[in-house]
């Protein structure tokens, strides 16, 4: 594993995730929404996506690069844990919590606790408790201690039926986030499914629209991404609530 801090200002918000694209396909509009409203926003693909069934680790690297720029990241590094190798050890959480404490977001975004790529479910409680383990002090005391303040959980394309905690309206950001997806030519074009993405015998591109126009419907807005969180949401003027009942 080798080195990735990002020598940088605090990021808002750091999306983690296992591959290059899961970022894109299941929070890509969340992210372009955050950095247009000023929020600084970074990700880190846990692996480089060596194990990928078509194009290869560089040339998803590449297309990373322009994915990024797309949703309007601040970096985007890779701490080059194993593909489909993902494991949740002391040695792996250390590194993760370094990364974190170099960055010092406020707000991490992680994979969905279930999943049915091992990677996937493997790097969601990875990264829970490096979060934690990122506010040890003598765990790697040579970086000053940082625990995030929120984890969001995606939720996109799962099966299992978890109702999300909250929506995020993405309808003005939908197009921007499909040119992000886009990039991954390699993975994406011609293919019927990929990761999470069950097939419906639809091009994927097509299969990822209608699940951003699924959840848009749960909030009466045209597209959606979903999340999880582990604790309460709270709510202060129920006066000031959204999405109608009728």
């Amino acid at each position: 594993m080798r080195d990735v801090y990002f020598r940088m200002p605090p990021i808002d918000i750091l999306a983690i995730a296992a591959h290059r694209d899961d970022v894109e396909l299941t929070c890509g509009g969340t992210l372009i929404k955050a950095a247009k409203a000023g929020r600084r926003t970074a990700i880190l693909d846990l692996t480089q996506g060596e194990m990928g069934t078509r194009g290869s680790a560089a040339l998803r690297g590449e297309e990373a690069e322009r994915a990024a720029g797309i949703l309007g990241c601040s970096a985007r590094e890779t701490l080059g844990l194993p593909d489909a190798g993902i494991e949740n050890t002391p040695a792996t959480r250390e590194a993760l919590a370094r990364v974190i404490r170099r960055v010092a977001p406020r707000v991490v975004i992680a994979p969905a606790l279930e999943g049915r790529h091992p990677d996937h479910r493997i790097s969601a409680q990875l990264i829970r408790d490096a979060c934690f383990v990122a506010g040890l002090a003598k765990v790697a005391p040579d970086v000053p201690k940082h625990r995030p303040h929120k984890i969001l959980h995606t939720l996109a394309y799962r099966q299992d039926f978890v109702r999300p905690t909250f929506v995020v309206d993405i309808s003005a950001e939908f197009e921007q986030k499909m040119a992000a997806v886009r990039c991954y030519a390699s993975q994406f074009d011609e293919a019927i499914q990929a990761g999470e993405v069950y097939p419906t015998g639809e091009p994927l591109y097509d299969v990822v629209t209608h699940y951003g126009a699924t959840y848009g419907a749960l909030i009466r807005t045209r597209y959606g991404e979903p999340f999880f969180t582990t604790e309460m949401m709270r709510v202060d003027d129920i006066g000031a609530l959204e999405v109608s009942t009728f």
